[in-house]
């Protein structure tokens, strides 16, 4: 059963990190994209889409930290402290992406919507509003965030494959 249990994890978290931390590392620079071209509806259709892996696979990712539990129960290793610092840096990493993550790309997506809604009825009153969310910084501190994220997730992955007190003597 256990090692049932250790491969329905670590497929899980192939499945379902890997598609975010993948998706949410090309959203930033597919959003400058999109809000410096308008009228490119590609651009659009992919920073909706990006945004939409993280969102779907953020929720299917749940199933990680769960199947993690009951494989360290199974083995008998859910009190060893590496364990419990994964677990720890994986609430963080889930933290970060609920977040910092995710409603800044919503925030992001809003304003490229915005920005089209502007140039659709070139109405120069709105330009302004538009401004303040367009701001560069905004995908600037959105790619620091998903940075941090990634880096928890390798970190955590780190201490999974080469677990002080292993078996495996690596």
């Amino acid at each position: 059963m256990t090692k049932f249990l250790l491969v329905l994890h670590v497929l899980a978290a192939i499945v379902a990190v890997g598609p975010v931390t993948v998706a949410a590392s090309m959203f930033p620079p597919s959003a400058r994209r999109a809000l410096a071209d308008p009228d490119n509806q590609r651009a659009t259709e992919t920073v909706r889409l990006l945004h939409r892996i993280c969102r779907v696979y953020a929720g299917l990712g749940i199933a990680v930290p769960v199947l993690g539990m009951a494989t360290a129960l199974s083995m008998g290793v859910l009190h060893d402290t590496w364990l419990i610092v994964s677990m720890v840096l994986t609430g963080i990493a889930a933290a970060v992406l609920l977040a910092l993550v995710l409603p800044r790309q919503e925030e992001i997506i809003e304003a490229v919507e915005a920005v089209e809604a502007v140039e659709a009825s070139e109405a120069g009153t709105a330009t302004a509003a538009v401004g303040v969310a367009v701001n560069p910084r905004v995908t600037v501190r959105l790619a620091m965030f998903t940075g941090i994220f990634n880096l928890l997730w390798a970190t955590v992955t780190i201490l999974m494959i080469v677990r002080p007190g292993s078996t495996t003597g690596a």
